[in-house]
């Protein structure tokens, strides 16, 4: 057990080694410039590890993201059962900005600096926003597997793409240039999810409850039968 801790220690130490090259190299001398040999270079390692960890340099530029992806949807599929879907998708994305907040700060400074890369490079933008519509498919899968219907139920896209515009407007238009400005974007997401919650009608985002209809009773041979 302590050797396999050892080694995913190791592997962990390779992979953020990897991504603090290409981002200062991305930094320095920009993305179209920078190329594989290069960032495996600036972390020591040879351009065969660098493939054992992504498949391009566009991957190892958007990994952090794709990371903080991965969460949301493992926080999602761990939320109770009987929460309804938009709910459990705003519980989700706060427990995501409750762990940045409390990151490391190397791994704060990380982010930003991938999320300012991002913001100012068109290619990677570009690639982000596919990602991103990747993610919402797997999401919208989620909240159909907790709801227990087809991934083709229009109450359930409709609820994550809900989600999506919420969450976006809680993220754009905040400035975070350093790890002092987190908790600014975590109170402006709080305060639009909490608006989106209180103006919404409970239960929503769940298909209405049918009445079950009362029971007839028609005349037989032997008193009333109930059909």
């Amino acid at each position: 057990m302590g050797q396999y801790g050892l080694r995913e220690r190791k592997k962990h130490r390779t992979r953020l080694a990897l991504i603090d090259a290409a981002l200062d190299l991305f930094a320095e001398q920009g993305y179209e410039a920078t190329t594989v040999d290069q960032i495996a270079a600036a972390a020591d390692v040879s351009p065969r590890t660098f493939f054992r960890y992504f498949a391009t340099k566009e991957d190892v530029a958007l990994s952090l993201p794709l990371d903080g992806q991965e969460v949301m949807l493992a926080e999602l599929a761990a939320r109770p059962p009987e929460e309804p879907p938009f709910t459990a998708l705003s519980q989700a994305m706060r427990a995501v900005v409750t762990m940045l907040g409390e990151a490391d700060p190397d791994d704060t400074a990380r982010f930003l600096k991938a999320r300012e890369l991002i913001e100012n490079t068109p290619a990677l933008l570009a690639g982000s926003m596919h990602r991103l519509m990747g993610n919402e498919r797997r999401l919208t899968e989620e909240v159909a597997r907790r709801e227990g219907v087809g991934g083709d139920d229009l109450l359930t896209h409709f609820a994550v793409a809900l989600f999506i515009s919420v969450a976006r407007t809680g993220f754009e238009h905040c400035q975070v240039k350093d790890a002092s400005a987190i908790g600014s974007v975590a109170e402006r997401l709080e305060a639009v999810l909490t608006l989106a919650e209180e103006s919404l009608r409970p239960g929503w985002d769940r298909p209405p409850v049918r009445p079950v209809p009362p029971r007839q009773f028609i005349e037989g041979s032997s008193g009333q039968v109930a059909t």
